[in-house]
Formats: C-alpha cells, structure tokens, sequence
C-alpha cells in the first residue's frame, strides 16, 4: 500500500488529510501552501525548477515566478522555518527548490485515502478555453466516474479562492450540468461559483439571481441536501437577504453538522444583525479543521474588534494578512482595522500593499478615499470613490460617496431624489450598514437630526462598530451634534452586555481570559 504519511525531520505530513504537524500541534498549511510543500514531497529530495512548480501546482493558471518565490516564503512562515537559514525548503541556486532532507514514508493510520492534489494524483489534462475537458487514462472511465472528476476538479478550482480559477471551476459545473441536468453537487456548485461572482468579483446581482434559480433546483431535485441548502443560504447572502441566507445555512448545518463552512456563513450574518457572542460561538464551534474555512479567521477577528478584545483582533488580522495574501477579505479587513483604530499611516501602507497584491475590491478603494479625505486630499478622495463606483455599478454607496464628494458640487435635486428613493428602499433592506448611506445624504443636505436618527435605526438594526464612526471623515460633521453621542452610547451598552455574555460562556476562548 502506498504511503500518504511521510516524516521531514520534526514534521509530519499526512497528504490524505492534508494536515501538517509538529509535536502533535497543526500548523497552518493549507491551500496552496500545502499543494507547494506536496509537490516537493513527490519529488522528494531532488531540487525541482519553477516551471516545473509552475506546471505541477499552479496550473493551468498563469503565473510568474515571483509568484513562486512569494509562496515558498509563505510556506516558510507557516512551517516556522528561517528564511535565512531554511531547514524544510532550501533554496538550490539556478535551479528552483527543494526539502531540506529526504521525506520517510509513514505507515498510514487507518483506511487509505486516494490523494487527490493534482501536483500528487495528475489523472488528466484539463482545457478550460473552449470547456472542454479530456482526462487521459489507459482505460475509458464509465461516465458515473467520469462526472465525478468533473465535480472533483472543479471544487478545487472553486477552493482557491481566485476569479481566473472561480470561471474555471464554473465552466467545469456548467461542463457536468450538461450531461446531468439534476445532478445536485453540480446544481449546488454552479451556484456558488454565480453568486461568487457577484459577492467576491464584482459583478452585478443578476448573477446572483442566476445562483439564486440553480441552488433552488437543486433543493428541489433533494430537499434533505445540505450541499443545495448551504448553495440556497449563499445565493440569497448575495442579494442582501439576510433572514433567507440564515435559514438556508441553518438548514445546511442541520443537515449537515460538519458544515463548518455554512456555519461560518451563519455566523458572519449574526455578526451583522449585532448578535456578536452567537456570532463567535458559531465561528468558534467547528467539526473539522478551523483553517479550511477561508473566511472563518477574519470572521472571528471581526468578532474580537466589535467586542472590544483589540489585542487578540489585531493578532488574527495580521495573521490571515501576512500569510493569506490571496485572502480578499483579509486584504480589506486588516487595514479596515487600522484605520478604525486611527492608525492612519499604518493603513495607508496596508492599502498599498493589499492594492500591489491585486485586490481591485470596491471596499479598499472606498477605504483608500476616507483615508484621501482624513488628510485634506479632496481630488485623491474623489478619484478613490469614483474608482470604488466603476467596480461597482450596481452598488448605491459607492455612487452616493462619488456624487458627495465628486469633483463638480452637489445638485441639490439630485440629493433630494436620492434621499427619497433610498428611503422607500430601506423598508426591504435589513443591512444596518445601509442606514450609514442615508445618514451621509442627510447630513450632505444639512439635516443633522435626519442623520443622526438614521445612525440610530442602523444601531437598532446590528450596527456596533463605534470606532469606525468616531474615525471616519464621512462622520466628522455629525460628531459634533449632542445625539451623536448617544449613538455611541448606544452601541456601547449593547456591545458591553454581548461581551459579558461571551465571557460568562463555557466555550469563551483562553486567549480572552485575561480580560
């Protein structure tokens, strides 16, 4: 039997659970991360080039070396290895990389898994262009085995968490839907990769709405999947309907009790509606590994800012930022964090950066303005909003922010109109953040009590971040107004009695005890 468990020095590695330990302790190597060290593991100690690595774990992405080189850096980091004198990867001058020692195959514990990575287990060669794929093998496969590599190779082209590799694995559900209409991980898969588009990659609702039709065909086709039920829950998260998106994730973790990741979806939906100890428990009660859940650390971390634990919350945002550079939320979310704290020179640098990593997200360019404003840069602001409306166009706040603070000045018909249509809106709307957007307005058309009112309704309704109100320029007029704050207040008692609760809870984490 072939071996899936191999010791490198101190490390254990088990490719079948893709897991690596170190005296019994995880250490966090997912994602691509893993797929590198994987690939060098299958050749054990032979130093392997960059095209080869380019081939073997990118592929049929795209990328460049420094690509490569900023992975293997990243691989480091979460091995704990020096780059200056690497012990698990070592650098081979003019010829790529290679582990520090030759790997010794471990008997397996338990059952043997088939390893899937593509790097390890190459069953094929996929051809995206034209969607077409071709898995080569000595043998036809019967279709049945077919549509399962299908489905295989496109959920890991959906775990990677890239637009390129979203279409990819899209046009690879498409590919199955084809020839199994009713198949429900493709129904459910398809969906993900449409609604993705919309809440990930800036495309409009109607992809959504598209995600929408697909997940509710395949809870049609199998009421008792939780697969199509997480897919339904996600759709919905999209289009902004989060009592629909909480049921179907509630449905799904019913279904499905090791669905960590509808778990964390729930979560961040309960975090919104102000409910920040469920919020936490959720995020911290997970069945399998923690990691795996892509967005669940900057949830938690999240979770830490609102309650006010700011030290552990600053500990998880750099985490995720420093060793996830292709995490997009973590790309926002850490300087978000700076600049809620009022480190403003520390935000501008982790804008750049998170911009230098290729995050064209409507919330950094939104974030880049507030920043253009806090130092007196008007046409920097406006540039930043107008660019946060082209990504999206379909968005009211980032069209609102460039008409505010646009180059021409307001026409005040075009505000009173605004203010109107975003009023009769905001009765089906049940994000709180969307009452931010009507305080802005009123505040822009000199009615500070309407202002204030709307901070009100939106801290009613879940809002709790009071530092990014006392910080944030878009504010600064309606700071000075006496009601201003009893907003603060408002938020503060709320946010107090849910910190209270989390700390009187059994499942409150060690790294809060102190507090």
């Amino acid at each position: 039997m072939e071996s899936t468990r191999y010791r490198l020095m101190d490390l254990t590695i088990d490719l079948a659970r893709q897991r690596v330990e170190r005296d019994g302790r995880w250490l966090d190597v997912t994602g691509l991360s893993f797929r590198l060290l994987a690939c060098l593991l299958e050749h054990a100690d032979r130093a392997v080039g960059f095209d080869e690595l380019m081939a073997e774990v990118w592929a049929p992405a795209v990328v460049n070396e420094e690509t490569v080189t900023q992975r293997v850096r990243l691989l480091r980091q979460a091995l704990g290895d020096d780059a200056r004198q690497p012990r698990y990867v070592r650098t081979v001058r003019g010829r790529g990389y290679q582990l520090g020692a030759p790997p010794v195959p471990l008997a397996n514990g338990g059952a043997h898994r088939r390893f899937l990575w593509p790097a390890v287990a190459a069953v094929g060669v996929l051809a995206v262009g034209g969607v077409a794929l071709a898995f080569l093998s000595h043998d036809r496969k019967p279709p049945a085995s077919a549509q399962r590599d299908v489905l295989d190779r496109a959920r890991w082209y959906a775990a990677m968490g890239q637009r390129e590799n979203n279409e990819r694995a899209l046009a690879l559900y498409e590919r199955a839907l084809r020839d199994a209409p009713d198949d429900v991980d493709a129904l459910a898969g398809a969906s993900r990769a449409r609604s993705a588009r919309t809440c990930l990659y800036n495309a409009s609702a109607d992809e959504a709405r598209e995600g929408l039709k697909l997940a509710s065909r395949a809870v049609s086709v199998r009421a008792d999947s939780g697969n199509a039920w997480s897919a339904l829950g996600y759709a919905r998260d999209c289009l902004g309907d989060i009592a629909g998106a909480i049921g179907g994730y509630e449905r799904a973790v019913r279904l499905d009790p090791d669905d960590d990741a509808s778990r964390a979806s729930a979560a961040y939906l309960y975090q919104e509606q102000g409910r920040l100890a469920d919020a936490l428990r959720a995020n911290l009660d997970m069945r399998g590994d923690p990691a795996r859940v892509r967005f669940r650390e900057v949830q938690v971390a999240r979770e830490y800012e609102l309650l006010g634990f700011t030290a552990q919350a600053e500990t998880h945002y750099r985490h995720v930022f420093d060793l996830s550079p292709d995490n997009v939320f973590g790309n926002i979310a850490w300087p978000a964090f700076l600049f809620a704290q009022g480190r403003l020179d520390d935000a501008r640098t982790a804008v750049a950066e998170s911009r230098a990593r290729g995050t064209a997200r409507a919330e950094l360019a939104q974030l880049d303005g507030e920043l253009a404003l806090s130092r007196g840069d008007r046409a920097g602001a406006a540039h930043a909003f107008a660019e946060a409306k082209a990504l999206r166009p379909d968005a009211s706040l980032p069209a609102t922010l460039a008409a505010l603070h646009g180059e021409a000045p307001v026409d005040p018909a075009w505000l009173r109109e605004r203010i109107a249509g975003l009023r009769t809106a905001l009765h089906d709307d049940p994000w709180p953040s969307s009452r931010l957007e009507l305080a802005l307005l009123l505040q822009a058309a000199g009615d500070t009590e309407g202002a204030v009112a709307a901070l009100s309704d939106a801290v009613e309704r879940g809002w709790r971040d009071a530092a990014y109100l006392r910080v944030s320029p878009l504010f600064a007029s309606l700071r000075q107004a006496p009601a201003f704050n009893d907003v603060v207040d408002a938020i503060a008692r709320r946010v107090a009695a849910e910190r209270q609760r989390v700390r009187e809870a059994p499942w409150c984490p060690p790294e809060l005890g102190s507090h």
